[in-house]
Formats: C-alpha cells, sequence, structure tokens
C-alpha cells in the first residue's frame, strides 16, 4: 500500500515513539500532531515543526473537542495513553480514563471524518501471563494481570469493533519494552537516572534476577508499524513488536552499569512481591513472536543487548 502523501493526524505525536514517527513520515506525509504535552515534550514539538512537514495542535482527548484537527485527516495513528503502567495499582481510573475513555472519543470523532485507516500503539501486558512462549498475536484467552494492560485490551476491542463498523482499517501493535534516547520513563530510563544521581548504588524493584523481558528499540517499532502499513493485512489485524532475545533485570543493569563506564556499583533489591516481581502486575516472562510482523519484510536491527546499549548511549548523549 502507498502511503506517501497520506493525511496523518498522530495522538501522543510529541511523546517518546508519536515523536519518531513524525519525524519518520514528515517528508512524505502530512502530518498533524494532536498532544497535551503532559507526558510529551515541547522541545520534540518544536523540531519536528522546524525541521519536517509537520503541524502540531494542543489539545486534550479527554476534555477538548478534537473534531476540527481530525476531519481532513485520512489516517490516525493513536499514541495517546498514559505510559506509567505502575499508576494503576493505586489509581485505576488514570488508566480507564486516558486509555478507554480518550479511545473512544477519538473514535466518535473519526466516525463523522474521512478517516480510512487508524495504526494503535496497544502492548505485550494484554497477553497477562501467556503458557506459550514466545507468545504469538492469536493466543488465547487473554487474562491481563495489569490494569494498563485490560484498558489496553479494552481499547484494542474498541479499535476493532469501530473498524468492522465503519469499514476502517485497523492495526493494532503489541509492544515489548521500548527504549531509546527520548524515553520518559521505564526501567532503562529509571536506572540511567538512579545512577547518574549515586554512580555507586542501584536500587532496584524486585528480587534477583528480577523479571525476564525483551526489549525493543524505538526506531525499530516505527519501522514494523510502518511495514505493516504498507503490506497487504487484513481488515483488522494484530502485529507483536519486538526482539527474539530476553534480559533479566540483572542482565539490563549490568549492561546498563558497563554503558555508562561505572565500577563496583552495589545492586540494592528491594524483594518485590509475588515472588519477585517489582510490583502488582507486572509480568514475570515476556518474549513475543514476531513472525508474523517479518512476513511483511520487516526484521528489528537491534537485539534486546544491543538495544539497551543504543538506548544508554543516546540517553547519555543527551538526544
Amino acid at each position: 500500500m502507498k502511503i506517501e502523501g497520506s493525511r496523518v493526524l498522530i495522538t501522543g505525536g510529541a511523546g517518546f515513539i508519536g515523536s519518531y514517527i513524525a519525524a519518520e513520515l514528515g517528508d512524505s506525509c502530512d502530518i498533524l500532531i494532536l498532544d497535551n504535552l503532559s507526558s510529551g515534550k515541547k522541545e520534540f514539538v518544536d523540531k519536528l515543526v522546524k525541521d519536517y512537514k509537520v503541524k502540531f495542535a494542543k489539545a486534550d482527548l479527554l476534555s477538548d473537542s478534537i473534531q476540527k484537527h481530525i476531519e481532513d485527516r485520512d489516517t490516525v495513528i493513536h499514541l495517546a495513553s498514559n505510559p506509567d503502567v505502575r499508576a494503576g495499582i493505586k489509581t485505576p481510573s488514570l488508566h480507564f480514563e486516558s486509555n478507554v475513555v480518550a479511545t473512544h472519543r477519538l473514535l466518535e470523532a473519526m466516525s463523522s471524518s474521512d478517516v480510512k485507516t487508524i495504526l494503535y500503539s496497544s502492548t505485550s501486558t494484554i497477553y497477562g501471563e501467556p503458557t506459550i512462549v514466545p507468545t504469538p498475536e492469536d493466543y488465547g484467552p487473554l487474562v491481563p494481570i495489569s490494569v494498563y494492560g485490560a484498558t489496553k485490551l479494552a481499547s484494542e476491542a474498541l479499535i476493532s469493533s469501530y473498524a468492522k463498523m465503519k469499514g476502517w482499517r485497523a492495526l493494532i501493535f503489541r509492544l515489548a519494552n521500548v527504549v531509546g534516547g527520548r524515553s520518559t520513563h521505564g526501567v532503562t530510563f529509571d536506572f540511567v537516572n538512579k545512577l547518574r544521581k549515586d554512580p555507586k548504588r542501584l536500587e532496584i524493584l524486585g528480587a534477583p534476577p528480577g523479571t525476564f523481558k525483551s526489549y525493543v528499540h524505538v526506531k525499530d517499532v516505527v519501522a514494523g508499524m510502518i511495514s505493516a502499513w504498507r503490506a497487504k493485512t487484513d481488515q483488522v489485524d494484530f502485529f507483536n513488536i519486538g526482539t527474539e532475545d530476553v534480559l533479566s533485570v540483572k542482565d539490563l543493569a549490568e549492561i546498563i552499569v558497563k554503558g555508562m563506564n561505572l565500577h563496583d556499583v552495589e545492586y540494592c533489591w528491594q524483594g518485590g512481591v509475588d515472588g519477585g516481581r517489582g510490583w502488582a502486575g507486572d509480568v514475570k516472562k515476556m518474549i513475543l513472536s514476531i513472525e508474523k510482523l517479518k512476513s511483511t519484510g520487516w526484521t528489528p536491527r537491534y537485539n534486546s543487548v544491543d538495544t539497551i546499549r543504543l538506548a544508554v548511549e543516546e540517553m547519555l548523549a543527551g538526544e
């Protein structure tokens, strides 16, 4: 499918993944970013507006009318959400509103527009703790163990139902742990910042060696989404995006410590919950099958180890 010339609305486009997608598509598509800047960065927007064919509108999917921003778009890339997975433990309504309610309001606005395609960034946490690893897209039943995963799964269902009723094309991407230089949250971001403050001591949630997960670089995520968008797919289709190796939290810490050229760092494990999870709802082992997306011609440039190494370099360089 030809995507050049598409009129694209990117919700959450000032954020971590959104800013990379906007930059990748900025020279070939008409891009409008919609972001309330709660977690997105104004400096990302300023650079995109300056360097690419990108427009920006500050708006909140939960409280503002977005109809005027969407009426001349043909494609929506929906990335806006609350990225703090742990926030759902104390404040479940935060995820429900930011993920489910905001998605529903977006879909209603799309219903009276010319949009024909929606791309949605979901999460590997919708699988819960699957018995099949690596986990394929057709795995079931889907039993999330966090409110974040549950609300992302609910949003997947809303998007699927609207797409079927309205005749839209919907591509839903279930992402592994995404890292890169512009990251604003997550374990890699946390470890780098903790070690900047105290290069001799690293506090780690959980019990050694911690959980086991795969990590994917944001540039590989963007390339994967675009590859599926170009490919011939089902009207409503699902794609995992990740890598084919896995790291424990201890492995992760050691790669980061080495990447920061630190020595004799004391790891201070905080015990965690339920057999060493970092927090309630933290999945113990996550690795996704990526064969379906690879069939579109995509393959990740970096494995989990190289992904973390590169992300640390980018963070230290202040990307």
